[in-house]
């Protein structure tokens, strides 16, 4: 019933675990899996090693959470290595970034045997000369995605920023270029400030803000990437309970990632919304998934 097969990659569930939110270790991903994620998406991955920003680096909010961890990563090579003989019986996506279609293209190179599918970080909205800074613009999201899939023919995800006038544009932009799929949407820049001690939080200032506040947000940013895309939306943000879930499925989503819910509540939360998703299909007299998606769109 929950069974999907997405960018032909087959997934018990259409849950998938966010970029970066847990230690990217093959176990902790096989732990991902086996507590119920159909597919894990890795930290994003560069050229070269980063240790990101200093602390804090979080702040935990009632509504969500704002981080700035500065994209850290082993690099490629020390990546390649950790995952070097590991065998995956679920689909792992590598989340790539870079400064230029180039560094993109060259991840992606290196990177293909371990990889299931790539996801293109164009949309961090706290790294300097990165993600946001690349992706809010339809023609550097167009040269990043074609850059890639003239080195791989791996299925290649564009992730999309919120953090512009019109995410179509870019959704557009990534589908004119080849991309197999969108992802929707990275967070929201945002700050949050100590009044006692007068100042930003976060030792970036600027962060990423993601959880249950940003939801209402991405639900619409989804319903309005499916009313004009034909590849695949993967809903992001926000998503906490089964009814978050249906409703992005219903808005067009074919895959969901979670993240900040993971990081709040552990993988439990994946069996408690897969399990959820399934009483409400059965109770609403659907008998698969697929059938759900983008109902909310035909009315």
């Amino acid at each position: 019933m929950l069974d999907i097969e997405i960018l032909g990659l087959k997934m018990k569930n259409p849950l998938i675990l966010a970029s970066g939110v847990v230690d990217m270790t093959p176990e902790l991903l096989k732990r991902a899996h086996r507590e119920g994620a159909g597919a894990v998406v890795t930290k994003s991955i560069g050229k070269e090693p980063r240790k990101g920003y200093e602390n804090p680096t979080i702040v935990e909010l009632p509504y969500g959470l704002i981080n700035a961890m500065g994209l850290p990563n082993p690099g490629w090579e020390a990546f390649l290595e950790e995952f070097k003989g590991e065998k995956f019986d679920f689909p792992v996506i590598v989340s790539i970034f870079g400064g230029t279609p180039e560094e993109f293209a060259f991840l992606a190179e290196k990177l293909q045997e371990a990889a299931d599918a790539f996801e293109l970080n164009l949309s961090c909205p706290h790294a300097k000369g990165y993600g946001m800074e690349i992706g809010q613009d339809p023609n550097n999201v167009y040269e990043v995605v074609k850059a890639v899939k003239d080195v791989t023919d791996k299925p290649i995800i564009a992730k999309l920023t919120p953090n512009t006038n019109d995410i179509t544009k870019l959704g557009l932009a990534a589908e004119k270029a080849g991309a197999d799929a969108v992802s929707a949407i990275n967070t929201l820049k945002a700050i949050a400030i100590d009044i006692y001690a007068k100042r930003p939080i976060l030792s970036n200032k600027i962060g990423g803000y993601s959880g249950p506040g940003i939801k209402p947000i991405a639900l619409r940013a989804v319903y309005d990437l499916a009313r004009v895309l034909d590849i695949p939306i993967i809903g992001i943000g926000g998503i906490t309970t089964w009814q978050d879930a249906v409703e992005f499925l219903l808005a067009g989503a074919s895959a969901l990632q979670i993240g900040t819910a993971v990081y709040l509540r552990g993988f439990s939360v994946f069996k408690e919304i897969a399990q959820g998703i399934e009483n409400y299909l059965r109770e609403e007299g659907f008998k698969s998934v697929h059938e759900i998606v983008g109902l909310a769109l035909k009315v």
